[in-house]
């Protein structure tokens, strides 16, 4: 071992410690009032600057936002759980985003890397079968669950931020550390990028555990994320008796049913991929009632940007005509977004240089084939190249339970040495830093 890699295996027990408290207090977008509360404490007690709340989330970016009720709600339960009250006032009303800098005093580039902070909406396992069930860190908090490794990602990013606290002599430039919340839905990371958090950065990472990736792989530049559209319709009619005056209704439920059917008719496209899905369709009070209301949540996705506008121009057409067929209103809600992804060549490269030297790591990859769902960092991603900087995705393989968005996934806490191990050598070793 090196000896970065004698320090992060020291540093180990630590993450797995956090790992486990964040998954055992898990909370979902706009929701990560404890989880935020106990990273800023920590970076601050390592000596970083912190920009937080509003100052790195735009209050008009947001998508997807709960209720000010859950809001309310689920900040009081952060308290009752050990949210820290000297830093909840900066993510009050759900502005849970961490920027934190350090700021070596030495001219160099400007490093970032985003980590994302939030769990999903789903109940997680509570059998013996299930390691955090039978090790006492599955979540307490029903209906959320850390299905999808944003626990690991977090205690990744704290460990990061102690490794390069612990060398920062040798460092030359700027490092900033992107704590981002609701990834999940592709909801957060546009607040981000509104609130400048991603301006002027020269080289920028993000990353992810998993994803199929085998255990002791790293993928360098992950380029199979699909563009893609997150979006409600709200439908309203008139309601109206069914029996006795059917013709003065205008139902809502047909023009939402017409709208699902029709949007699974689009055409694909020739230049690649590219998805539609109805998820949810809610509506109607009553069997004698000609439905008033009808609510459609909906995403589009494609393999470019292109392609993906195409679908959702496409449905926009279609949930138009509906709603005119049946004497309607449609109302459209943006409730989630993402490009594709498009890593820089040459930080790609250097990536893969470095991640060759860590051990652990059996395989060093460039990119992966198959679409691999959506991911907001690519929006992150994307500013950074408007600026001239380079950025990348990278994903560290791991041994999983169960597929991501189960409710029995669980991955090897092991990766957590290599993420750290392999993000740590690309701002130690990186030639500026040399004096080249």
């Amino acid at each position: 071992m090196t000896q970065i890699e004698l320090a992060v295996h020291e540093l180990a027990p630590r993450m797995q410690h956090w790992r486990r408290d964040f998954h055992h207090f898990a909370e979902s977008g706009w929701l990560e009032f404890r989880t935020a509360t106990l990273v800023a404490e920590t970076l601050h007690q390592l000596g970083y600057q912190l920009a937080l709340g509003r100052d790195v989330v735009d209050d008009a970016a947001r998508m997807g936002l709960p209720s000010p009720d859950v809001l309310a709600r689920e900040e009081q339960r952060a308290l009752e759980q050990g949210a820290l009250p000297q830093w909840l006032t900066h993510f009050s009303g759900g502005f849970t985003g961490i920027v934190a800098t350090l700021e070596t005093g030495r001219p160099g580039p400007t490093f970032a890397f985003r980590v994302d902070m939030d769990a999903l909406d789903l109940g997680e396992m509570l059998q013996p079968a299930h390691r955090p069930f039978a090790e006492g860190f599955a979540s307490c908090n029903e209906g959320m669950m850390h299905a999808c490794g944003h626990d690991g990602h977090t205690a990744i990013g704290l460990g990061l931020a102690s490794m390069l606290q612990q060398f920062a002599d040798q460092l030359n430039g700027t490092i900033k550390l992107i704590f981002q919340p609701a990834e999940e839905g592709t909801r957060g990371a546009r607040a981000m990028v509104a609130a400048g958090a991603l301006d002027n950065i020269d080289y920028f990472t993000a990353i992810h555990i998993g994803t199929g990736v085998p255990s002791g792989t790293v993928v360098c530049g992950s380029d199979n994320f699909m563009a893609t559209t997150k979006f409600d319709v709200q439908f309203t009619g008139v309601a109206a008796h069914a029996g006795g005056k059917p013709e003065e209704g205008r139902n809502a439920l047909l023009a939402a049913a017409q709208t699902a059917l029709a949007l699974h008719g689009i055409a694909p496209h020739s230049a690649g991929a590219s998805r539609v899905n109805v998820g949810v369709l809610q509506a109607g009070s009553g069997r004698n009632v000609v439905p008033a209301s009808a609510l459609l949540k909906v995403e589009t996705r494609g393999e470019t940007n292109v392609i993906n506008d195409y679908v959702f121009d496409r449905a926009q057409e279609i949930i138009r005509g509906a709603a005119t067929m049946y004497g309607i209103e449609a109302q459209v809600k943006l409730m989630g977004a993402a490009t594709n992804s498009v890593p820089s060549p040459e930080w790609v490269a250097f990536i893969h240089q470095q991640a060759l030297e860590v051990h652990g790591v059996t395989e060093v990859v460039d990119t992966v084939k198959g679409a691999a769902g959506s991911e907001d960092a690519t929006l992150m991603m994307a500013r950074v190249q408007e600026q001239g900087g380079k950025a990348s995705y990278m994903v560290f393989g791991t041994e999983l339970s169960a597929g991501h968005h189960n409710e029995k996934f669980d991955f090897d806490e092991k990766v957590m040495e290599v993420a750290v191990s392999t993000m740590a050598r690309l701002v130690l070793n990186f030639p500026w830093q040399r004096g080249v």
